[in-house]
């Protein structure tokens, strides 16, 4: 019985991994260009893909609370998928009518984001306990690449579907159509979580972990300095990064079939890198390969000042998902293996928020300095050339980072988000970590230094 209950457990874990997929590819993707498709402008394009964000940093410290009070992890995850999903309604809704204000696309990004990031620490914790640590590594490894490939088709499946359509009453009804499609994906998944089981008295186990304790562990082992440097790094790219997109249609009028393209070599380009990179972070460690990232990203924006030809913006794509490939391995593996696996839950949390964070922060100053300068061609440029020097200056930062020990070179993530300017917004499977089981780490929760 437990035999046959663990394998529609499994199956149901996939098919919310793939329908997930099908949401990120189809859904939230383009909603920048949906945004340009409605006429809010720019700023408002770019700002849509990180200001909500934080909205998702906040809801996360809602969810220990929330699966106290439910006494259940799955209730409350199955619970804001749903809402998640029934977010896309009034974007199909706006896309039939042809009428959508800022406001709303603000605040339906906001619940997106929300309710979906409110998922993260609380499914970590679930599909944890769910999947045994025997067979952990290949189901979850499976269920990535499912998820990957989904999220693929259903960004190229997207775009030629926008590039199909010559007018701009139909181009809107093709946006409603991708939002429809993408609510119906999140449904799927909503489900398929709905079928999973849960152990038994899981949420009454759940002991809160003190913010003042997560802190005491984050710092024993320089965590705090690694942390540091990830949100400069992040707040330097946010500059530029939700500008992308506008850029691309706007000023250089790329069409929808050119604009998946350079989706699709960034995406395709970190996936199949990351494989490498663990080889590389397994040969030389992972602080070395953060290295190779973090001064791979340097000039990532920069780059596009060099030339707006389509070949070599492709080129840049290309080496955007490789370089951010390295960097966020690197990270993933030097603090979250390093936390004692019964916190990664709750230090997942401040992560996330104090991640969103960086994100507003950058973006912020990216869209006064766009707007500052008329929103010209040369103010993208601007930001892209002053994103690449802040990420230059943040490598100050890095040179402070201890070398952390691990015992793993893998980890699977979930994709939340694709973006031209980095590829992917990723989270950790924790569950897909090692152990770190050292006495020293038992006793006291400090970690060895190299």
């Amino acid at each position: 019985m437990a035999q046959a209950t663990l394998r529609s457990d499994l199956k149901a874990s996939l098919i919310d991994a793939a329908a997930y997929g099908g949401m990120v590819g189809c859904g939230e993707t383009y909603l920048a260009a949906f945004a340009l498709a409605m006429g809010l402008g720019e700023t408002v394009a770019g700002l849509v893909t990180s200001l909500p964000l934080v909205a998702g940093g906040l809801m996360q410290l809602v969810s220990p609370e929330a699966v106290r009070r439910i006494g259940s992890y799955r209730k409350w995850v199955v619970f804001c998928a749903l809402v998640q999903a029934l977010t896309f309604v009034p974007l199909v809704i706006a896309a039939i009518l042809g009428e959508l204000n800022t406001g709303t696309i603000m605040v339906v990004a906001a619940v997106y984001w929300g309710f979906g990031l409110a998922t993260g620490p609380a499914w970590n914790t679930w599909i944890g306990a769910l999947v045994p640590p025997p067979i952990r590594p290949r189901f979850f490894a499976g269920r990535t690449r499912v998820s990957q490939l989904v999220v693929f088709v259903g960004i190229l499946a997207a775009g030629l579907l926008l590039h199909s359509v010559d007018d701009g009453r139909s181009l809107r009804w093709a946006f409603g159509t991708l939002f429809f499609f993408a609510c119906v994906f999140r449904l799927v998944s909503t489900g398929a979580l709905w079928c999973q089981s849960e152990p038994q008295n899981l949420a009454a186990c759940m002991e809160p972990i003190p913010w003042r304790r997560v802190y005491h562990h984050i710092r024993s082992f320089g965590g705090g300095r690694l942390l540091f440097y990830l949100l400069a790094v992040q707040a330097a790219v946010q500059i530029s990064g939700p500008f992308f997109t506008p850029f691309m249609l706007v000023k250089l009028e790329l069409s929808y079939r050119e604009l998946v393209t350079l989706f699709s070599i960034s995406y395709v380009s970190k996936i199949v890198s990351l494989p490498m990179w663990g080889r590389v972070a397994k040969s030389i460690g992972p602080r070395r390969l953060l290295w190779i990232g973090g001064l791979g990203i340097v000039p990532i924006s920069g780059g596009w000042l060099v030339s707006q030809h389509l070949a070599w913006l492709g080129f840049m794509q290309m080496c955007s998902g490789v370089a951010w490939a390295a960097y966020e391995l690197a990270f993933f593996l030097m603090f979250f293996e390093s936390i004692p696996q019964n916190e990664r839950t709750s230090v997942l949390t401040i992560h996330n928020l104090l991640n969103s964070v960086a994100w507003v922060i950058g973006s912020t100053i990216g869209a006064t300095i766009l707007v500052s300068f008329g929103k010209s061609f040369d103010s993208y440029l601007i930001l892209f050339g002053l994103s690449s020097l802040l990420r230059l200056t943040t490598i100050v930062l890095l040179l402070r980072v201890p070398d952390l020990k691990v015992s793993d070179t893998k980890v699977e993530v979930r994709t939340v988000a694709v973006r031209p300017g980095i590829a992917t917004v990723n989270t950790p499977v924790l569950s897909s970590l090692g152990n770190m089981e050292s006495s020293q780490a038992k006793s006291d929760g400090r970690i060895n230094v190299q």
